[in-house]
């Protein structure tokens, strides 16, 4: 790589009774790339989202964001770095009882002094780069699912992050709405230099917005690359992934016990 990256992940373990997530995570997300993480349900790609953003704390390792170990950040601390990052959560997480503008401006309000005239004006320049600049005295409900993700979008750019963490961004959207979305955190990362960490299982949408993607598989990172190195992958594990195929290493059962063993063991 040419420059230092904005967040250096080096063995990352974490475990939940007994069962390990995370099993060594080491990875690298570039400055001012898309980066997607992939994987199946249970892979350990949302425990990972939740160390990046401070949520959890690892049995092992570090996390390196811009130089700082966060794995040791006090909570003041850790408060300070959450205002350098934006979030768009997998459901938007707007509050339903206000308005698209007054959800934008929640953490202005919260974080900063600014008088609600700029506050009113950074408002309109947020949903602007989201396209909906006229929707602002709507709530939640009187808009559709892929017009939430954008206002929920716009409210995670409210504090000009340096980086924008997305949780399932296209969960639950049909194939059109799912484009639109993938082009707007496209344009966005490179219109205004922003490092995006897009943790997903929708293929389509990561070959379609990544610099990089990164695979998870049991709480490891099976491959990483750009997205033709990750598409001409020979690992049958990434290939069934990819596919979709239900044939491959990748198991339909997920139970580490012994059938029989678990049977006998019932009381």
């Amino acid at each position: 790589m040419d420059q230092e990256p904005i967040i250096r992940v080096e063995n990352l373990v974490k475990s939940f009774e007994g069962r390990t997530v995370l099993d060594g995570i080491n990875l690298e997300i570039e400055r001012g790339k898309v980066t997607a993480i992939m994987g199946g349900s249970g892979c350990g790609k949302s425990t990972l989202l939740r160390h990046l953003i401070g949520v959890l704390k690892p049995d092992l390792g570090h996390i390196w964001v811009k130089g700082r170990d966060i794995t040791k950040f006090t909570e003041e601390e850790m408060e300070a770095y959450r205002k350098r990052f934006g979030m768009l959560f997998q459901g938007g997480a707007l509050l339903n009882s206000l308005s698209v503008k007054d959800n934008i401006a929640l953490p202005l309000r919260e974080h900063t002094r600014l008088d609600e005239k700029i506050i009113g004006m950074i408002v309109k320049m947020k949903l602007e780069l989201v396209g909906l600049r006229d929707f602002e005295h709507l709530k939640p409900a009187q808009l559709s699912g892929g017009m939430q993700k954008r206002v929920a979008l716009a409210r995670a750019l409210a504090l000009d992050p340096e980086i924008v963490f997305y949780d399932e961004p296209t969960s639950g959207l049909d194939p059109v709405v799912s484009g639109v979305i993938d082009q707007l955190i496209s344009d966005l990362s490179r219109r205004l230099g922003i490092t995006s960490v897009v943790v997903t299982h929708d293929t389509r949408s990561a070959f379609r917005i990544a610099d990089r993607i990164v695979v998870l598989y049991k709480g490891r990172v099976v491959a990483e690359g750009s997205p033709s190195e990750i598409q001409e992958s020979k690992d049958p594990l990434v290939q069934q992934f990819i596919t979709g195929s239900p044939e491959g290493p990748i198991p339909l059962r997920q139970s580490s016990k012994d059938y029989l063993e678990d049977l006998l063991d019932m009381e």
